[in-house]
């Protein structure tokens, strides 16, 4: 299968991703934000879960705290 091909299979669901903010980079840090939302329930404070996520995934601190903040955006999808 092609790029195309599944592109163009994908189109709408793609488009409609797109059209509310998500990134294809997104997927990448599914699993630290569920680590994150884990560690957060367990107790565990902010900067010592940011650090520890940093090093764990090897993005900067920035990062993970601008992941957790895009993760925790409201999604809502305006028709067009």
């Amino acid at each position: 299968m092609t790029v195309f091909e599944i592109l163009n299979f994908n189109k709408e669901l793609l488009s409609r991703l797109v059209l509310i903010g998500i990134k294809l980079e997104d997927c990448r840090f599914v699993d630290l934000y569920s680590e994150y939302e884990q560690m957060f329930r367990s107790g565990d404070k902010v900067t010592y879960i940011v650090s520890v996520l940093s090093e764990k995934y090897n993005v900067s601190e920035r990062k993970v705290y601008g992941i957790i903040k895009h993760f925790k955006k409201d999604c809502t999808v305006h028709a067009v």
